[in-house]
C-alpha cells in the first residue's frame, strides 16, 4: 500500500513530481540515467507497476510508480482544461465538455487497469484500441465517398466510443508508453483537442482530430514491438488514410501539422531558444566566451530537435580560451544531450584548426598529444583524423629517438602514410574537409621531407653507426631493400620448377626466422614476368571461422598481391551470389576464368604457414579448402601450390600425405659462410667499414649463419659501438667492433631474442629437451645413434661431431644452459 503523505512532505512530494515532469520532457538523458539509480533496468518508457514486486524492498522505485501515475493522470487533463477555458473566453464559442469528459474518464479506467498489472485484461483492451481505431477509419471512408464527412453514427455510439478510446489509449500508455511518452503525448493531445474545435465544431471533427493525435503515437508502441502484427497494418493503414484525408479534409491537415510542431518539433520552446542562442553569441564576442558556455540552451533543454545557431562556433572560440571547459561542454554534448553532430562539428574544427597551426616537426610531433582527446569522430568525412594523429605518434617517436639517423629513419612511416593519404581518390565526400584536410597533408609532407633531409646530413656528418639491422619481422622488398641476402639457388629452383611442363606442388620448409617468408616476398624480384608469385598468409586466414570468409580472404589477398606484382593484370570479378551460395566452387570458377584470360602466365600461389589451415578446416567443419587444394593440384594446371611451413613432412597430421606425397622439397637453412659475412659488413651499399675480421668472424661462429641472429647481433654490436661513442670510451675513426664487444653483447642478445629462443625450446619434445640439458652439461652427446638427437639434427639444432654431437649455433646452447642452471 502506498504511504499516506503529510502535510510537511506534500511540498517534496509535488517538487519531486515537477522535477520528473522536468526531466521528462526536456532532461530525459538525466531522466534516464536518475532512473538507473534507482533500478538498473528501469526506462523512462517503461510502465514501473510492472516491477511492483520489487516495491517493499525498493521505496524509491515505489514512489517513482506513484509520482509517474497522477502525473499521467492528471497533467494531460489540466492541459485540456486550461486549452478549453482559453478558447471559450477568446472565441465566446461552445466546447463540448461532456465528450470529452467521458473520454478522460475512459482514459483513467486505463490507468487504473494498467495499474493492476492485469496482463489479460490489457491485451483485451490493446485489440479494443485496434478495433476503434479500424472502425474510426471505415466511418471516416464512408463518410467521404458521399464528398463530405458527416455524421454516420448515433451520439450514443460516440459518447461510449470516446470512453472506450480513452481506456484503451490508458491501457497503451501503462504497458509502454511511460512519462516520457505519455507527457508529449498529453501535450499534443490539448491541443489537438482545441484545434479540432476551432477547425470545425461539427460531431465528426473530434473522432478526426483524436485519430490525429494518436497517429504518432501508435507508430511508437509499434516500433517498439509491444503491439502485434495487425496492430502494425493498422497504423501503417490509418497514416495512409489520413494522408488522403488531405485531400477530403483541409482541416485535418492543420490537426496534424501542430500536432507534429508541437508534440515532436516543440516549436513554442525553441523559438525562445533560437533566440537566446543569437543573444548568447552576441554576448560571448565582446566578452569571456568561456563563462557563457554553462548557460547555452542545451544545458536546459536536452531534446532540441531543429538546429541552433553559432554554437559550433562559440566551442571553436572558447578552445583557445580554455581547452578543459570546451572538452568537458563537448562531452556533455554527446553524454546528455542529441547534439552528437554539433558536438563533431565543433571538435572536428578544433582539430583541423589546431593541425593547421602545425609548422615544425615540433609541432606535428606534439599534436596527437594536444588532440588525444578526440575518440568518438567515426563519420566517413572524417576518417582522415585519426589517421593524422596516428601520423603524429610516429613522428613523436623519431622525434625522441636517441640518435640522428634513428631519428632520420623514422620519419619513413609518416611521410609513406601522408603520401598513401594523398593519393587516395578522395580524401572526403565533403569539398570543404577534402581540400583542407588535403592542404595539411601535403603540408606536412613538405615540413617532414625538409626535416629528413636536414637529419640525413647530420647523420652522414655525425660519428654514430647508423642502426640498419633489422631484427625481427620478415624483410620487404619496398622497406628492407637490399638487407635480404642470399637465396639465390632456391629463387632459381622455385622458377624452374614452377615453369616447367608438368610443375610439382613445392614444398618450402625449415626453422622459424630462417627467412622463410622473408624470400617469398623477394621471390617476385628474383623470377621471371611469365611466373606471378601470390603470397597468402594462411595465419591470417585462421580467423575466418565461416567458409565464405575464408573464400573471401584468398581473393582478397590474391587481389592485393597481382595490383601490387603485376598492376597491368587486370584480374574479373568473381560472382559475389554465387560466392555466398557455394564460395569454393565459385574461387574454382574464378581461378578457371584468370587461367583463360592469362593463358602464357603461371601463377604461383604462395600458402605461407601452410599448417594453420588445421585451424580453419576445424573451425568452420569442412575439408571444403582442401578438397580446393587438390582441386587445384590436378586440373588448374597454369596455377601452382606453393606451401611453405615450419614443419617436416613426417612431423604433419597423415592427411597432408595426399597433397605433399610427390611434392618437391625445398629447405630454408642457415645462410653460407659468404652471404653471412656480406650480411654483417654491407647490410646496405654505404655502410661504413665498422668490423675487425675478428668481430665477424666471431659473429658467424656465434650464429652459424642463422639469418635472424646474426641480425639482431650486429644491431646489438652497433648499439654499444653508439654508446661508447657517446660517453667518449672510444674514437669512430680508430676503434672498430672487436671481439671482445661482440662478447659483451651476448647478455642482450639472448634477452631480446627470447621469444625466439623460447618458441625452439617449446616445440621440442621432452625426450628431445632431456637430450640438450644433457648435452650443456657433458658438452659431447657420446651415443650414435639416438633416433631423438637424429631428429633434432635434421631440426639443425644438433650436428654431429666426431663420435658424437654437439650444437649447432653457440647461442642456442647459451639460453639452454640458462635454463639448466635455473633447474638446478
Amino acid at each position: 500500500m502506498t504511504q499516506p503523505i503529510s502535510k510537511n512532505n506534500l511540498g517534496s512530494y509535488l517538487a519531486e513530481c515537477f522535477r520528473i515532469l522536468y526531466w521528462a520532457y526536456l532532461k530525459p538523458y538525466t531522466f534516464t540515467k536518475w532512473l538507473q539509480d534507482i533500478h538498473p533496468q528501469l526506462k523512462p518508457t517503461d510502465n514501473p507497476f510492472k516491477m511492483r514486486n520489487e516495491f517493499d524492498s525498493n521505496p524509491k522505485l515505489h514512489r517513482y510508480a506513484e509520482q509517474v501515475w497522477w502525473i499521467t493522470a492528471v497533467i494531460p487533463v489540466l492541459i485540456l482544461i486550461l486549452s478549453a477555458s482559453m478558447y471559450q473566453l477568446i472565441t465566446k464559442e461552445y466546447f463540448n465538455w461532456l465528450q470529452s469528459s467521458l473520454f478522460w474518464l475512459g482514459w483513467w479506467l486505463g490507468l487504473f487497469v494498467a495499474r493492476s498489472d492485469n496482463q489479460k485484461l490489457e491485451k483485451r483492451f490493446k485489440r479494443l484500441l485496434v478495433i476503434l481505431l479500424a472502425v474510426t477509419i471505415l466511418a471516416i471512408a464512408i463518410s467521404s465517398s458521399t464528398g463530405h464527412l458527416s455524421n454516420p453514427l448515433p451520439d450514443w455510439l460516440y459518447l461510449l466510443g470516446y470512453s472506450l478510446l480513452g481506456t484503451a489509449l490508458g491501457i497503451a500508455w501503462g504497458i509502454s508508453w511511460g512519462v516520457e511518452w505519455g507527457l508529449a503525448w498529453g501535450l499534443a493531445w490539448g491541443a489537438v483537442l482545441l484545434t479540432s474545435v476551432i477547425v470545425s465544431p461539427d460531431k465528426i471533427a473530434l473522432p478526426v482530430a483524436v485519430i490525429s493525435g494518436v497517429v504518432w503515437r501508435v507508430t511508437w508502441i509499434v516500433a517498439s514491438s509491444v503491439t502485434s502484427g495487425v496492430a502494425l497494418g493498422v497504423a501503417l493503414g490509418l497514416v495512409w488514410s489520413i494522408t488522403l484525408g488531405l485531400v477530403w479534409n483541409q482541416a485535418l491537415g492543420v490537426i496534424l501539422s501542430i500536432v507534429w510542431i508541437l508534440g515532436i518539433l516543440r516549436i513554442y520552446l525553441w523559438l525562445p531558444e533560437f533566440l537566446w542562442m543569437v543573444i548568447l553569441f552576441v554576448i560571448s564576442q565582446r566578452s569571456n566566451t568561456v563563462f557563457w558556455l554553462s548557460y547555452l540552451p542545451s544545458r536546459i533543454d536536452q531534446r532540441i530537435i531543429l538546429p541552433l545557431p553559432f554554437m559550433v562556433k562559440m566551442l571553436v572560440n572558447a578552445y583557445k580560451e580554455n581547452p578543459i571547459a570546451v572538452r568537458q561542454t563537448i562531452d556533455y554534448l554527446i553524454t546528455f544531450t542529441n547534439q552528437k553532430k554539433v558536438a563533431i562539428k565543433a571538435t572536428t574544427q578544433i582539430a583541423v584548426d589546431t593541425l593547421k597551426e602545425c609548422k615544425t616537426l615540433q609541432d606535428i610531433s606534439t599534436v596527437a598529444e594536444q588532440l588525444d582527446w578526440i575518440h568518438f569522430v567515426s563519420s566517413q568525412d572524417y576518417w582522415i583524423l585519426p589517421q593524422l594523429l596516428d601520423i603524429s605518434r610516429n613522428v613523436r617517436a623519431s622525434y625522441t629517438a636517441s640518435s640522428t639517423y634513428l631519428q632520420h629513419k623514422l620519419l619513413d612511416n609518416p611521410i609513406n602514410g601522408l603520401r598513401e593519404l594523398t593519393d587516395s581518390r578522395t580524401i572526403s565526400k565533403n569539398a570543404y574537409l577534402a581540400a583542407t584536410f588535403g592542404s595539411i597533408a601535403y603540408r606536412w609532407i613538405n615540413i617532414l621531407k625538409t626535416a629528413k633531409h636536414n637529419l640525413r646530413q647530420e647523420a652522414l656528418n655525425s660519428k654514430e653507426i647508423r642502426q640498419v639491422y633489422i631484427a625481427g619481422n620478415a624483410l620487404e622488398p619496398n622497406r628492407a631493400k637490399e638487407r635480404f641476402k642470399g637465396r639465390d639457388k632456391v629463387f632459381e629452383e622455385i622458377e624452374k620448377m614452377a615453369l616447367s611442363e608438368q610443375p610439382p606442388v613445392l614444398l618450402l620448409y625449415g626453422g622459424r626466422r630462417t627467412g622463410k617468408t622473408s624470400a617469398l616476398n623477394y621471390l617476385p624480384d628474383n623470377v621471371g614476368a611469365d611466373l606471378i608469385p601470390l603470397l597468402v598468409d594462411i595465419q591470417g586466414a585462421a580467423v575466418a571461422t565461416t567458409l565464405v570468409g575464408l573464400a573471401e580472404f584468398f581473393i582478397k589477398k590474391i587481389q592485393e598481391a597481382t595490383r601490387r606484382l603485376r598492376p597491368r593484370i587486370e584480374l574479373p570479378s568473381p560472382n559475389r551470389s554465387k560466392l555466398a551460395q557455394d564460395p569454393f566452387i565459385e574461387l574454382q570458377n574464378w581461378l578457371e576464368e584468370i587461367e583463360i584470360n592469362y593463358p602464357s602466365k603461371r601463377f604461383l600461389l604462395c600458402l605461407d604457414e601452410f599448417e594453420r589451415l588445421n585451424e580453419v578446416v576445424k573451425a568452420t567443419g569442412s575439408n571444403a579448402p582442401l578438397n580446393f587444394l587438390r582441386h587445384i593440384i590436378q586440373y588448374r594446371s597454369s596455377w601452382i601450390l606453393l606451401f611453405s611451413g615450419n614443419h617436416y613432412l613426417s612431423e604433419l597430421p597423415d592427411y597432408w600425405s595426399d597433397y605433399l606425397i610427390n611434392a618437391h622439397a625445398l629447405k630454408m637453412t642457415y645462410l653460407t659462410k659468404s652471404e653471412a659475412r656480406e650480411l654483417i659488413k654491407l647490410p646496405v651499399s654505404d655502410f661504413p667499414d665498422v668490423y675487425e675480421d675478428s668481430a665477424v668472424d666471431a659473429i658467424v661462429e656465434l650464429t652459424h649463419c642463422q639469418p635472424y641472429l646474426v641480425q639482431l647481433m650486429c644491431c646489438e654490436v652497433v648499439e654499444k659501438l653508439n654508446r661508447d661513442f657517446r660517453e667518449y670510451k672510444r674514437d669512430t675513426d680508430i676503434d672498430k667492433a672487436n671481439i671482445h664487444d661482440v662478447e659483451m653483447v651476448i647478455p642482450k642478445v639472448l634477452e631480446r631474442g627470447i621469444h625466439y629462443f623460447r618458441e625452439l625450446w617449446i616445440n621440442l619434445t621432452e625426450g628431445e629437451k632431456r637430450l640438450l640439458i644433457f648435452i650443456v652439461q657433458d658438452k659431447i652427446y657420446q651415443k650414435n645413434h639416438s633416433k631423438v638427437a637424429l631428429k633434432l639434427v635434421q631440426k639443425e639444432i644438433l650436428q654431429q661431431k666426431n663420435a658424437g654431437y654437439c650444437f649447432q649455433v653457440p647461442l642456442v646452447q647459451k639460453y639452454i644452459e640458462q635454463l639448466a642452471e635455473e633447474e638446478i
